[in-house]
């Protein structure tokens, strides 16, 4: 099974696609990750010293996972199987490990499994990998654009190594669209397209670091102009096959989390043109209004807190306001909550007094039963038969009184600072 196939010789069907058929299939060939494939940096190391040991690449669409997997299977010599855990099973993977022996068997050759999207397998899916693995059957690589931590179970991460991607530079991006605009035999070079330089950086801006994405678009622009008399492809044209401009953000995966993330903190950093940025770009990417507002309720009670409890009403009028009214409304009492919270003076008091009690009580064991004195006293005898309450003085008639409300070990305790000059 040649799963490296020469794309000049291939006959049984149409050229593939322009992003799979620039596909680096050397080092020397791939942009980015210069922190992962650099001389003697740790991917680098593992593939070039034949190492058998599996690994997950973990990053963004269209950063190079796919390719880096092939470029290490065919560093290494090894026989090279891909599946998608979008449409395979068990049944695909068993099919791979009788290959793989039959081909050690036969020619001595390693095997390469490469899952795509291996977060999308079940807990016995990843199982079934698992001996196949450890016995040497085959080397496993995953890839994933979800955090391995939250979708890949522990057995298996603990077998293999986890290298992080980022998402590509746009000098990157643009290098990788040159060479592509360059390449007489895989790109598209033979054709007399030319693209304004604004066109170009509208397909990069565009792309949010996805090469794949980026060259998809470059080969569409190809395609729309290479029946015009006119070959100069503007933004205009660019425009019209972008329509409008992806958002790199998953409502479900790790993206949602990062990005509420950074809009919580940028609320607490008191950064408002940060968190209305963050902001458009959770609506952009079709987040959950409600998940939105349950974060700004959260902000408005731990950081703002009682430096402006408004903040906390404004915010509760807005969840109110954006059940009613729905998007596209919605985003402006949406951006004007989180304009409010962010400029508000923050207070962080109560949480870290909630928490520091929390901590007493839960963790270091400090629970302790209620004093005589406070002890409840609507019933008959609570106070004649056990003396509960006895000593209990009414705080509105004395006001003045001197009396502990804590236990007596932790009394002098303090949770919420008498006095917050500064803010948190």
């Amino acid at each position: 099974m040649d799963l490296f196939p020469d794309y000049e010789i291939e006959t049984k069907g149409p050229p593939p696609p322009l992003a799979d058929r620039m596909r680096p299939e050397s080092w020397g060939m791939f942009t980015g990750q210069e922190h992962l494939i650099g001389d003697g940096l740790p991917l680098r190391e593992l593939v070039d010293s034949s190492s058998q040991l599996s690994f997950i690449l973990w990053g963004p669409p269209g950063t190079g996972k796919t390719t880096l997997a092939r470029i290490s299977a065919r560093l290494t010599e090894s026989e090279f199987h891909e599946i998608s855990a979008v449409n395979a099973g068990v049944a695909d993977i068993r099919k791979v490990i009788d290959s793989a022996r039959r081909v050690w068997k036969s020619k001595g050759k390693r095997t390469v499994l490469f899952i795509d999207e291996i977060h999308r397998f079940s807990k016995s899916q990843q199982d079934a990998v698992l001996p196949h693995i450890e016995n040497g059957t085959v080397r496993l690589i995953g890839s994933t654009t979800e955090n391995p931590s939250f979708e890949v179970i522990p057995a298996l991460r603990s077998r293999c190594q986890t290298f992080r991607l980022e998402s590509l530079g746009r000098e990157q991006v643009k290098a990788i669209l040159m060479r592509a605009l360059s390449d007489p035999e895989r790109g598209l070079a033979k054709s007399t397209l030319q693209i304004t330089d604004d066109a170009m950086d509208l397909i990069v801006s565009h792309s949010n670091g996805d090469a794949r994405r980026a060259l998809n678009v470059l080969e569409a622009t190809h395609d729309v102009a290479v029946n015009r008399t006119d070959k100069k492809i503007g933004v205009e044209t660019v425009e019209g096959i972008i329509q409008k401009a992806a958002t790199l953000y998953d409502k479900k995966g790790t993206e949602h989390y990062d990005h509420a993330s950074a809009f919580q903190k940028s609320l607490r950093g008191s950064d408002a043109d940060a968190a209305i940025y963050w902001l458009a770009k959770m609506i952009a990417g079709g987040e959950d209004p409600r998940f939105i507002v349950r974060r700004l309720l959260v902000t408005a009670a731990e950081d703002v807190g009682n430096a402006d409890p408004q903040a906390f009403i404004l915010v509760q009028a807005v969840a109110n306001a954006v059940e009613k009214l729905g998007f596209p409304e919605a985003r402006i009492p949406l951006a004007q909550a989180v304009i409010y919270v962010a400029q508000a003076p923050k207070d962080n008091s109560a949480i870290v007094a909630i928490d520091d009690a929390l901590y007493d009580v839960e963790r270091k064991g400090l629970s302790f039963p209620v004093p005589v004195h406070l002890k409840d006293t609507h019933y008959k005898d609570a106070k004649s038969e056990y003396g509960f309450g006895v000593d209990y003085k009414y705080s509105h008639d004395d006001p003045s009184g001197k009396q502990e409300f804590l236990p007596q070990p932790l009394q002098g305790r303090e949770y919420v600072p008498k006095h917050k000059d500064s803010q948190s």
